[in-house]
């Protein structure tokens, strides 16, 4: 016979980020044997991680997590326990090349870009004059970079330009409305 077990939506919820981060356990584990054969990075799941294991309920550790699922993921747990950044971070400066370090360097400057620009625009610093220096930064660090996916070439890339072009045609002393904010600030956030 079937039975039907009712959960809670809080059980639900539980059930769901437990799962969420076993699956984050497991595909790491992959990425990191996939990396060593040069196939992939791991930043995106590392960030996942860091979000999944903020859902686990109050003092339950990683470690037992992966006692109590017997997960033995070794290269999953080195990754993101010990170490907690992508192969690609840990090792680029000892054998990067120097275009790779350019690469780096330029991956670097758009993160502080995105970054700097969310956090104006969080603090309601949304004049012209304040965010166009820092789009324009932007955008021209990620014409630089070689190798996007086309997806985000033909989307993001061209929502930022959107965005540029916006604010080039206002005046410096113009401010942008509290919903173009959020737009502006959902869009860099994607």
């Amino acid at each position: 016979m079937d039975t039907v077990v009712k959960l809670s939506t809080r059980e639900m919820e539980s059930l769901d980020a437990t799962a969420d981060l076993f699956s984050i356990l497991m595909a790491t584990e992959a990425l990191e044997k996939a990396y060593i054969r040069d196939a992939v990075a791991a930043a995106e799941l590392i960030a996942q991680f860091k979000t999944a294991r903020d859902l686990l309920p109050q003092g339950t550790s990683i470690d037992q997590f992966m006692r109590d699922y017997k997960l033995s993921c070794p290269a999953a747990h080195k990754r993101l326990i010990e170490i907690g950044v992508p192969a690609t971070v840990e090792h680029a400066v000892a054998d990067a090349s120097s275009s790779s370090r350019q690469h780096v360097k330029a991956v670097a400057d758009i993160t502080s870009c995105f970054i700097t620009l969310m956090d104006c625009i969080k603090l309601n610093m949304t004049a012209m004059d304040q965010l166009h220096p820092l789009m324009s930064d932007l955008v021209q660090f990620l014409n630089k970079i070689q190798g996007l996916p086309k997806d985000f070439d033909s989307t993001h890339k061209e929502r930022l330009k959107t965005w540029l072009i916006s604010l080039h045609k206002m005046k410096a002393s113009d401010v942008l409305s509290e919903d173009e904010s959020r737009q502006l600030l959902f869009e860099l956030d994607r």
